[in-house]
């Protein structure tokens, strides 16, 4: 027997860390073992070139290099090639004016196409009183510059102090851009001076327009800045009808007042029904 003083002595632990066996697998001879591709490095991590299998691949830093090299060589071309500044335009809906009328007052002469603000080019066109509408499509060449215009018809001619221009049917004055002897006419009165304005009143112009469609006969009319307009009768006297739009109203109190005194045999030489309530004929006895 064991002394009582004499205990067991503790199970002594290994400071050695015990080596933990992975359970076996088996493989068949005849199957080859995976392989394993191998990556070799040139440099370090931001080389410029990395092999994998075989296959060389380039640095994200060159790439980028090179297509910055490329973009820069790009613009450098598209600014440095005459074909891409606007030297000649294309122009439809053309009548009167010509495509290089429309090229001089666009501002586009050897202006880059990267430049050409449609907007600007409309707003610079609208500018001229002969063009009533402009649309513009930028494209690359050999499109380049392309524009559809509508041009501002003539409604009458004025004549003012021997100076002749074209008036729309809004008042708008142009230059005549060529002859047209359809128009009517209207001359203004010699104590009207200088060159006429930018613009008619429109009551002028619609009065008229209404007296060219009731008396298609007259093909000139005068204008007097107190009297409006009117004409010389071929009977002998002068008529005058003012402004506005009531013009059929007063061309039917001015044939019933002509009626009238040629029934009563009363010469006159000027006959103004400006207001068809009030007319008033003068010069009897001439």
């Amino acid at each position: 027997m064991l002394s009582p003083e004499r205990a067991a002595p503790a199970p002594r632990q290994s400071r050695e860390l015990r080596a933990v066996r992975n359970p076996a697998i088996w493989r068949d001879a005849t199957i080859p073992a995976p392989q394993t591709d191998e990556i070799a490095h040139t440099g370090g991590r931001d080389s410029a070139h990395a092999q994998i299998g075989g296959r060389v691949f380039v640095s994200w830093r060159v790439f980028s290099g090179l297509l910055v090299a490329a973009l820069i060589l790009t613009i450098g071309l598209l600014f440095a090639s005459d074909a891409f500044y606007v030297n000649t335009i294309t122009v439809t809906g053309l009548d009167t004016l010509t495509r290089t009328d429309v090229f001089t007052l666009s501002g586009l002469r050897q202006l880059h196409l990267f430049w050409v603000d449609p907007l600007q080019v409309e707003r610079a066109l609208l500018q001229s009183p002969a063009i009533a509408n402009a649309q513009i499509v930028v494209g690359f060449p050999p499109e380049g510059v392309q524009i559809v215009i509508q041009e501002r018809e003539p409604a009458l001619v004025w004549e003012q102090a021997g100076l002749v221009s074209w008036v729309d049917v809004i008042g708008r004055v142009m230059q005549p851009r060529e002859e047209r002897s359809t128009l009517l006419r209207v001359t203004t009165d010699p104590q009207i001076e200088g060159a006429v304005a930018a613009t008619v009143e429109l009551d002028i112009v619609t009065g008229a327009l209404q007296l060219h469609q009731l008396l298609p006969d007259v093909p000139t009319l005068r204008y007097h800045p107190d009297k409006g307009l009117g004409y010389n009768d071929p009977r002998g006297w002068e008529a005058w009808f003012g402004t506005g739009t009531t013009m059929p109203q007063r061309v039917t109190v001015y044939n019933a007042i002509i009626a009238d005194l040629a029934q009563r045999r009363i010469p006159f030489r000027e006959l103004n029904v400006t207001d068809p309530d009030a007319p008033v004929y003068c010069c009897r006895g001439n």
